[in-house]
């Protein structure tokens, strides 16, 4: 690829982006523009947004590399990714924007009026960020060294620079309208290349790369290992989608609940769509880029193919709209996930000596320079397989929290806290042993894959507790209850 292309797509995103967020910084005015965009936010707008922040490294460049590598197995990935939004809006999409919160920790309060539970939410939101941003910061550093041979870090280092100059400059409200324009130039950057692509492939008189022996099977090789894997890929995604934290403060910047809904259906269609597109680039990767798995360069496939099947300068324009969009998804979702971490560490820090506003962009650049090293120092796994680790521990922790929370009454503060506890450290510990022991066998796939037992782990810890506790149940649920599942249209004083 002609790297002054490369650079040029990078530099015309970066400049995009952080105009865009200072159009944002003109209407960012107080501490509930700066957290929740004041709450104003439209369903088609938000869930542009959503689709922007929640398309990540993992969508743009990971699913491809994965149906490279593993061919079928991996379309569970974008098939649970998409499904965990159906839950979402069935479960918890309007009663959490009834809940008044701004973060998963304010509806940890409001529900259980508990300080604890408060305060290891907030832990587990900053250690989701954190699980989340890695990739993201990496995923960057692959794209720069693809496109241009610059060393990795410096993509690593320039995507966390743009996301804090946004964050820290207009909070929610900047990054909305940056998220929102990102999920469109995310969507282009696919969708354009691969009409050319697939009509080069027809000329070209490829076979098919369909083969039974690993495509017509819907679950790949069904073997125990293989069958352990994508059951657990499936809880991660489909559960862990809810407990997201950057994906769960946007419904706070709904205006009622009839608008989360809306704003979900949406971005079920939005989401859906996308996923068609990196499924196709892995398809014919198989035929045309196979020695990028051997390479252990899977990820890059995205960037690779309009080089390697139509060439010259049209390969060359094509493989820079694929890495403008590559670093669109760095950017979108590295803001999202750094504003949640600030939402939650801001507060805390406000109750100190400091405004609302400035312990948000305190707690912003905190929250980007911890992954930040982490990326620069850590050895890269595939990003889908790491962004994987994030949806394990929100489903451990964050989604029998949400469910349970609103939709059972018996549940307590100590119940609450050794769900969070207990299935956040099964979740939590398994990316460490997979990162820095990488150990073999079924127990290295229980750490790589840890969904399948810890969700459930979580889920019976709290119910369990909560049962034995049940004296501990807040006085005032019922009417907590009321006013999660009531429709803000009805008259609660008749």
């Amino acid at each position: 690829m002609n790297a002054t292309y490369g650079l040029i797509a990078i530099t015309l995103v970066a400049i995009a982006t952080i105009g865009i967020g200072a159009f944002g910084l003109r209407i960012s005015r107080t501490t509930s523009d700066f957290y929740v965009a004041s709450r104003s936010v439209r369903p088609v707008l938000n869930s542009s947004a959503i689709g922007g922040e929640y398309l990540s490294a993992a969508s743009f460049l990971g699913v491809a590399g994965l149906v490279l590598s593993t061919g079928v197995e991996a379309l569970w990935f974008p098939i649970g990714w998409t499904t965990g939004y159906l839950l979402l809006l069935v479960l918890v999409a309007a009663p959490l924007r009834r809940s008044g919160a701004y973060t998963i920790p304010d509806f940890a309060q409001v529900r259980l009026q508990s300080g604890g539970v408060r305060a290891v939410a907030s832990l587990l939101v900053v250690a989701v960020g954190w699980l989340y941003l890695m990739p993201q910061f990496q995923g960057a550093g692959l794209t720069m060294r693809t496109v241009t041979g610059a060393p990795g870090w410096v993509g690593t280092v320039l995507v966390a620079v743009i996301v804090m100059i946004n964050v820290v400059s207009g909070g929610m409200r900047s990054i909305t309208f940056v998220q929102a324009f990102q999920y469109w130039l995310k969507l282009t950057a696919l969708l354009v290349p691969v009409f050319f692509l697939l009509h080069a492939w027809t000329l070209d008189g490829q076979p098919s790369p369909v083969a039974p022996s690993d495509w017509l099977l819907p679950f790949g090789d069904p073997d125990a290992e293989s069958m352990y894997r994508i059951y657990s890929v499936m809880i991660a995604t489909f559960l862990g989608t809810m407990g997201l934290p950057h994906v769960v403060v946007r419904f706070y910047t709904n205006p009622d609940g009839r608008a989360a809904r809306q704003t979900t259906l949406i971005v079920l269609a939005l989401v859906g769509t996308f996923y068609l597109l990196p499924t196709i680039y892995g398809v014919l990767g198989r035929i045309y880029a196979g020695d990028l798995v051997d390479e252990g360069r899977a990820d890059a496939v995205v960037l690779e193919l309009p080089s390697r099947l139509l060439g010259g300068t049209s390969g060359e324009l094509l493989g820079a709209l694929l890495t403008a969009g590559a670093f669109a998804a760095f950017l979108s979702t590295s803001s999202g996930l750094t504003m949640s971490i600030a939402g939650v560490v801001g507060q805390s820090l406000s109750r100190g000596r400091l405004s609302h506003i400035t312990a948000l962009r305190v707690a912003a650049v905190g929250g980007v320079l911890v992954p930040l090293v982490l990326a620069l120092s850590a050895d890269r796994i595939s990003v889908a397989s790491s962004v994987t680790f994030a949806f394990a521990l929100a489903a451990s922790t964050f989604c029998p929290l949400l469910v349970l929370g609103i939709w059972w009454r018996g549940l307590t503060a100590p119940g609450a806290i050794a769900g969070l506890v207990g299935g956040g450290l099964s979740a939590g510990v398994a990316p460490i042993i997979t990162i820095w022991v990488q150990p073999e066998g079924w127990f290295g796939l229980l750490a790589l894959q840890p969904a399948a037992w810890s969700v459930p782990l979580g889920f019976a810890l709290m119910i369990g507790v909560s049962l034995l506790t049940r004296q501990k149940v807040p006085a005032d649920v019922s009417r907590t209850m009321v006013r999660l599942h009531t429709p803000e249209g009805v008259d609660l004083q008749r």
